[in-house]
């Protein structure tokens, strides 16, 4: 004779809540038979393995709709490996991402801890440039060397932090000096410390290489990690920074 579970039953013997149980049948994924008299769900041991099938294929990150397409397989062949390549390339990109959010996460706690406020602007900022990385790896990738591109993208977290840090720190002198003519020597102490903090990160051959590029192809860079300044402060720190090098440009003729 074929036991019988009455869902709290089957609830507990399988460790799928009530509520789930409820859930699989009204989308017809797992419809339990009926009692002729009180309409109540009544499990057999089929459904047990059927509800096995569902969270096995959970557990691999199928969809439901998914799971219903390949439930009533008795067995399978060489036609799921298709599947679970796709399943396996989706669980890829998947955990790619959630390493990449974990980064942005704890890289954000040190620096709130380190700074104890940032402007959420330059937060925003920070957060889309760790989210973006790999497009920004990419684009280097295709319009520079292998040895210069390694050189500056894989840097141990201490020296990210501290690249962080600088950034916030330029962000809050150039809203704090926003306005100041960009020839006073405050303005200009402020870049010359960003730029050397940048060249120590990245190296001298790679800065020169970004130097080259052409404008509009180098703009395309830039939109990966969205500005924290306002069109009147980014058009300001232009003129600052021209200012900047046509003094250096000066210099090294002399």
């Amino acid at each position: 004779m074929n036991p019988t579970f009455s869902i709290g039953e089957f609830s507990e013997r399988t460790g799928t809540s009530i509520r789930t149980l409820h859930y699989y049948d009204e989308i017809g994924l797992l419809k339990p038979k009926k009692h002729p008299t009180s309409g109540h769900r009544l499990y057999v041991n089929h459904d047990l393995l059927t509800l096995q099938k569902i969270v096995t294929f959970k557990f691999l990150g199928y969809s439901l709709d998914q799971i219903r397409e390949i439930l009533n397989e008795s067995s399978f062949d060489t036609g799921l490996t298709e599947t679970l390549a796709l399943q396996k390339k989706a669980l890829e990109e998947k955990k790619e991402h959630i390493e990449s959010a974990l980064a942005a996460i704890k890289r954000t706690i040190t620096l709130l801890e380190e700074e104890g406020e940032v402007d959420s602007a330059v937060l925003i900022s920070l957060i889309n440039g760790i989210q973006t990385e790999k497009e920004q790896i990419q684009w280097l990738q295709q319009r520079m060397s292998s040895e210069i591109v390694e050189h500056f993208t894989n840097k141990p977290e201490e020296e990210l932090v501290a690249l962080d840090k600088e950034y916030i720190r330029l962000s809050k002198e150039v809203k704090r000096l926003f306005g100041t003519p960009v020839q006073d020597p405050e303005v200009q102490a402020m870049l010359d410390k960003y730029i050397k903090a940048t060249f120590a990160f990245i190296g001298e051959e790679a800065m020169h290489a970004l130097a080259e590029f052409d404008i509009s192809d180098a703009a395309n860079l830039e939109k990966m990690v969205p500005s924290p300044y306002t069109p009147e402060e980014e058009e300001w720190l232009n003129q600052a920074m021209e200012y900047f090098m046509s003094q250096q440009d000066m210099d090294e003729s002399e």
